[in-house]
């Protein structure tokens, strides 16, 4: 399966898709001696073989970056306060000479290299020069980290102000999920949502009279969360003639939902209108779905034949949607977050429609769960991510980070990096005035 590639904070030139295999199967060999150094020397010393930190995934696998929060009894409270208090004791991050010897640079890269090779993922952080006691400091922190993210995956409170879970990880693996009620819950609505995109796709569910006799667009209105995850899955893993084009209003630009509904032409009569908010009453959602309604008016169509809401229940948006008798209505859970709710309704409802297998990118999913949950940091890509972050900003955010894409379809992931970083993980203070930004860089130019 074709795969897709991410390259971070590259140091030297890209190695090229034959370059690479060459690398990897004398990865796989182990090492070098004898006559193989010299051909290891020419191939650093010419720019042949470079160590970005490199991450490679299968369309299969989208992985999961959890979200913190902040409370005096939830686990990341601890983990941030703790981390706020020793930061005077931190390992030192101070940059060590730059390392030149190809064999040296060779053999790090051998050691330090992550690899899964069903999954079609490797990542180097080879050069990301962060030294061997440095690394060995740090693992008592993630211990730490390890042990309160298993807490919260069993259900512990993250959020103390409203009594909630942060459960978005059950979405992948329901069987996870505390309590039997909330994996039925899952499971329940993952089978609405494949059963609802099924019959759209081969037409047993239909808008009022058309020329098609079928849906043949679908406009999601949301913002944020609510948009970003949909918007990056479409761009990453949607088939290249999808059942049906999607298309987003994703502001509250008039000019730009202007434009979206043009765009529409006359195929707004067969235009699914899908409706995204958790709440219920994200103002620049709701100004998007008034402009929508509008329109469909002016062409003398029935909204209600063609919306969707995927929003909490009992909000105003799902109260909105029962009482016009809307098409359908699909939950969101209190205890998933807007910025990781691409595995909900929220992602996989527009997703289906496009024709992705959500079953596969779900067990995908679940499979890059489990690997950064592996306790040993070497083979935990996310954990070796973290060890870079710290030691590249000298855990005080001394330096800038910037994502780059290099595949195509992977453009949008920096879009929603940004966010998730930033929201989940911007905040300046826990609930106890601690200081808690401080492992964070001062930007995040995407």
């Amino acid at each position: 399966m074709a795969s897709l590639s991410l390259r971070l904070a590259a140091t030297m030139p890209s190695v090229g898709p034959g370059k690479t295999m060459s690398v990897m199967s004398t990865t796989e060999s182990g090492g070098c001696s004898g006559g193989r150094e010299a051909g290891v020397r020419h191939l650093v010393q010419n720019g042949h073989f470079s160590v970005p930190a490199a991450v490679q995934v299968t369309r299969s696998a989208m992985s999961s970056i959890p979200v913190s929060g902040s409370s005096s009894t939830s686990p990341l409270r601890a983990v941030s306060s703790k981390i706020s208090a020793e930061m005077s004791t931190a390992p030192s991050t101070e940059e060590p000479e730059l390392e030149t010897d190809p064999i040296v640079l060779w053999n790090r890269y051998v050691n330090w290299l992550y690899q899964d090779k069903d999954l079609g993922l490797y990542l180097d952080v080879s050069r990301i020069g962060f030294s061997d006691e440095f690394y060995e400091a740090m693992l008592p922190r993630f211990e730490d980290a390890f042990k309160h993210m298993k807490e919260l995956e069993g259900g512990s409170i993250a959020n103390p102000d409203e009594g909630r879970m942060v459960g978005h990880y059950w979405l992948r693996k329901p069987e996870i999920a505390p309590t039997p009620y909330l994996q039925k819950l899952i499971l329940d609505t993952f089978d609405r949502v494949q059963k609802f995109a099924d019959d759209v796709i081969s037409a047993k569910i239909k808008p009022p009279p058309t020329p098609v006799g079928r849906f043949t667009q679908v406009l999601s209105v949301g913002i944020g969360g609510s948009a970003l995850g949909p918007q990056f899955v479409a761009e990453a893993l949607a088939p290249d003639n999808p059942p049906l084009k999607l298309r987003f209003i994703d502001n509250t630009d008039p000019a730009g939902i202007d434009h979206q509904i043009a765009q529409l032409g006359p195929e707004l009569s067969s235009t699914l209108v899908l409706v995204i908010s958790k709440s219920g009453g994200t103002p620049e959602t709701r100004n998007g779905l008034l402009e929508v309604q509008k329109a469909f008016r002016d062409a003398g169509l029935d909204f209600s034949k063609q919306g969707v809401a995927i929003t909490q229940e009992g909000s105003l948006l799902d109260n909105t949607a029962k009482i016009e008798g809307w098409l359908a209505r699909f939950p969101m859970f209190d205890w998933v977050g807007g910025r990781t709710s691409e595995m909900s309704a929220v992602g996989l409802l527009p997703a289906a429609l496009q024709g992705i297998d959500i079953r596969g990118m779900l067990d995908g999913a679940a499979i890059m769960d489990e690997s950064t949950r592996n306790t040993t940091v070497k083979q935990n890509p996310a954990a070796l991510l973290a060890l870079c972050w710290y030691w590249a900003t000298g855990g005080v955010g001394a330096k800038d980070m910037v994502v780059l894409p290099y595949k195509d379809s992977l453009l949008l992931f920096s879009r929603y990096l940004q966010q998730l970083v930033m929201e989940s993980l911007g905040k300046e203070f826990d609930l106890d005035g601690n200081k808690v930004n401080l492992l964070l860089c001062r930007g995040w130019f995407c």
